[in-house]
C-alpha cells in the first residue's frame, strides 16, 4: 500500500496531472491520458513506457 503522504506529491510523469489510487489493483491512475501505473512491493512503477493503457 501506497503512503498517504506520497500520495499527496505524486504526479503522472506524462501529464503532470493527478493520479487516482485503486487499492484494490494496487494501481495509479491517470485518467487524463489513460494509463495505469503498477504498485510493486509499496513503491509505484512511474516509468512512462511500462505503463498500461485502460
Amino acid at each position: 500500500m501506497v503512503s498517504e503522504k506520497l500520495l499527496e506529491i505524486l504526479a503522472c510523469p506524462k501529464c503532470k496531472g493527478d493520479l487516482e489510487y485503486d487499492r484494490q489493483k494496487d494501481e495509479l491512475k491517470c485518467n487524463a491520458c489513460r494509463l495505469k501505473y503498477k504498485v510493486e512491493d509499496d513503491i509505484p512503477n512511474m516509468i512512462i513506457e511500462n505503463a498500461e493503457s485502460f
